[in-house]
């Protein structure tokens, strides 16, 4: 792979320890690695002009289900709260094929790239008329975006008690078999690596409590990540007390969900106990606040968390519940809503940068080689024109979302382009958007 200058940014973003932040400078990628930083670097290499420019470490979305994209603004599920959502989504989602799941995938994960996402991590736990978690997988390979996908699972129905129509459980058996299929197949635990497989049974609502704790044991065997749902909304609190006969963290703690090893989505409604527990434990949360507010479950208690120690990433949540992808806002959400909550000076426009890209990172085990810019470190970087009308008088070119641009104007993942001068050249994305439409529209007719 030949060398790549990125030349003359006006501000870039390291995301280090110090907080370093330096102007008019470059950034000298060789072999998918950053190799300097520094000013007047003037090596033999393909040079990208970032004039005007702030560049950032990529974008990490910790959490996903990149086959809602085809479910988007569903009427019947517009103004409900998660349980009512579930249950008007489910008998869509039952007639999803192998296509659907890798056309919406495709789309999402466009989605992602240009609005500066370089890794992302998806969850599907459900597999109706032969879809696999492959589907998901061969899409991120032809985007470009490291993937780290989770085998999902829902293994209670409505028969038995769980909100899961029965039609889409699945046997536990062969759950677990087939996360021993798709991690031999597609894991890699290399630090460079571009797909990782976790472990992650739906939530608990929809899988028993022998899955968990054998899906944990699972995971630790193959040495791979555990992820799940965990104290969304009063509901799901409401839920676990009535049928655990114990809080949420309780109830991770007992079987085995807590640990580095281990990120929850949500987790709006950790009380004082459970983020002590996850701090001292490195029990990971995957921050929503676009769903959060979409769904009205509430403003996670982000602020709280952090000054705990609790590794905290971002995450878009399904685009069913969103309705959008875009990280960048959602990281200005988050910014907001901990605002609204705590205080002018709860979060800064920096905190939620740094939740964005290094807390994504070191939620989803890289920290070590991803979410800064740094020598040594992963060339996974996102280039944003602050020239345009978003960012028009903005006297801070790092306060990106304060003032600034929504979607990337170059995206580097592993060094290589993925997006250039705004436009994905991956894959051909009005080919993708055709056949979404077409998907999308046999669905709402009830094809």
């Amino acid at each position: 792979m030949s060398a790549v200058l990125i030349r003359g940014a006006a501000r870039i973003v390291t995301m280090d320890d110090a907080g370093t932040e330096l102007s008019d400078a470059d950034i000298l990628i060789e072999g998918g690695r950053i190799r300097g930083i520094g000013q007047g670097l003037a090596p033999e290499a393909e040079v990208i002009d970032a004039t005007g420019c702030l560049v950032t470490p990529g974008l990490v979305n910790t959490h996903h289900h990149l086959f809602q994209t085809l479910t988007r603004a569903v009427p019947g599920a517009q103004d409900a709260a998660l349980f009512g959502w579930l249950k008007t989504l489910y008998p869509i989602w039952a007639r999803f094929t192998p296509e659907h799941m890798h056309v919406s995938a495709l789309s999402g994960l466009a989605e992602l790239a240009l609005s500066g996402c370089t890794m992302t991590s998806d969850h599907l736990y459900l597999y109706p008329n032969g879809a696999r978690l492959d589907d998901t997988i061969a899409a991120a390979g032809e985007i470009g975006l490291r993937f780290h996908a989770t085998r999902g699972a829902m293994s209670i129905g409505q028969s038995r008690g769980g909100l899961p129509p029965d039609s889409l459980v699945e046997d536990e058996r062969a759950i677990l078999e087939d996360c021993i299929r798709v991690i031999d197949a597609f894991h890699d635990p290399r630090p460079q690596a571009m797909v990782r497989v976790g472990v992650a049974p739906c939530s608990p609502f929809s899988v028993s409590r022998d899955l968990m704790r054998d899906a944990a044991l699972l995971a630790r065997d193959k040495g791979v990540m555990l992820h799940t749902h965990l104290a969304e909304n009063d509901e799901d609190v409401a839920y676990s007390l009535e049928t655990f006969g114990c809080r949420p963290g309780q109830y991770a703690e007992d079987l085995g969900w807590t640990g580095a090893d281990v990120w929850h989505a949500h987790c709006v409604k950790l009380d004082p106990q459970e983020i002590d527990l996850f701090a001292r434990t490195r029990t990971g949360v995957a921050h929503c606040p676009c769903s959060n507010c979409r769904l009205a479950s509430g403003i996670a208690p982000v602020a709280a968390m952090l000054r705990a120690g609790v590794p905290l990433g971002l995450g878009v949540d399904g685009s069913a519940s969103n309705d959008s992808g875009n990280l960048v806002a959602e990281a200005r959400q988050a910014m907001l809503l901990q605002r609204v909550a705590q205080g002018a000076g709860a979060f800064s426009a920096r905190d939620a940068l740094r939740l964005a890209t290094r807390g994504g990172a070191e939620v989803l085990g890289r920290g070590g080689e991803l979410g800064r810019i740094a020598p040594g470190y992963r060339a996974d970087l996102a280039i944003w024109d602050m020239r345009g009308v978003e960012a028009a008088g903005s006297w801070d070119a790092a306060a990106l979302l304060l003032a600034g641009p929504s979607r990337v104007r170059d995206l580097l993942v592993e060094g290589r382009r993925v997006v250039d001068d705004g436009r994905l050249v991956t894959t051909d994305l009005d080919a993708v958007l055709t056949r979404q439409r077409r998907l999308a529209e046999a669905l709402a007719a009830g094809e």
